[in-house]
């Protein structure tokens, strides 16, 4: 962790800051892809590169890790702050695609409901990731991160009713497992986020 008579290097937080911006923008372009299924094949071609977008940042702030001796935050928790937007990022991309891949016709229900959750929860991540320029009021941290644990309770619910009714109200096993995996990507992308709220809530602590 850095001294106060170090240099900060700020700018992984503006490379936070670009990466966690990014995010937003993938998961509201899924949000707007399921309210609006038209089109689909350009939309899902603007998430993938998003999502490419979201790769060259990742890269660039790692390697930037490994040039710079002296860092804001834990060099450990950089990367894995890095890593884990990114893996979110995936998840949005993995499940867009597979409604491509795989023809989907329209959306259901909980596919809007997946949507409308992990786009809260990647905006708390957004802001709490962006929060981290002031370790001194950890509080707006903390209490973002409750809120995406929150919402990925809340994806739980949903995808343990989708698998639900999938399997009640659907007789067509391919299609069921077709949306069985744009459910679990859906729901692994709240997961994801709340992997990155642990490791804030650990940055938090280790600097409070």
């Amino acid at each position: 962790m850095a001294f106060g008579f170090f240099p900060k290097h700020e700018e992984f937080y503006d490379l936070f800051d670009r990466s966690v911006e990014n995010l937003r923008e993938g998961a509201h372009l899924l949000k707007a892809l399921l309210d609006d299924y038209t089109d689909v094949g350009v939309k899902i071609k603007r998430i993938e590169e998003v999502e490419h977008k979201g790769d060259t940042l990742t890269h660039e702030t790692i390697e930037h890790l490994n040039r710079i001796f002296v860092t804001p935050i834990d060099r450990e928790d950089i990367h894995a702050i890095a890593e884990e937007v990114d893996n979110v990022l995936d998840r949005i991309d993995n499940a867009a695609y597979r409604l491509y891949l795989y023809r989907i016709p329209e959306p259901s229900e909980a596919s809007r409901a997946f949507a409308d959750v992990l786009v809260r929860s990647v905006d708390e991540v957004a802001l709490a990731v962006k929060a981290l320029r002031n370790l001194r009021k950890p509080r707006e941290i903390l209490d973002r991160c409750v809120r995406i644990n929150t919402f990925e309770n809340e994806a739980d619910r949903i995808l343990h009713r989708a698998l639900a009714a999938l399997f009640r109200d659907h007789k067509d096993p391919i299609l069921v497992i077709k949306w069985k995996e744009i459910y679990e990507r859906l729901e692994e992308a709240t997961d994801k986020c709340e992997d990155v709220a642990n490791i804030l809530e650990g940055v938090v602590l280790k600097n409070a």
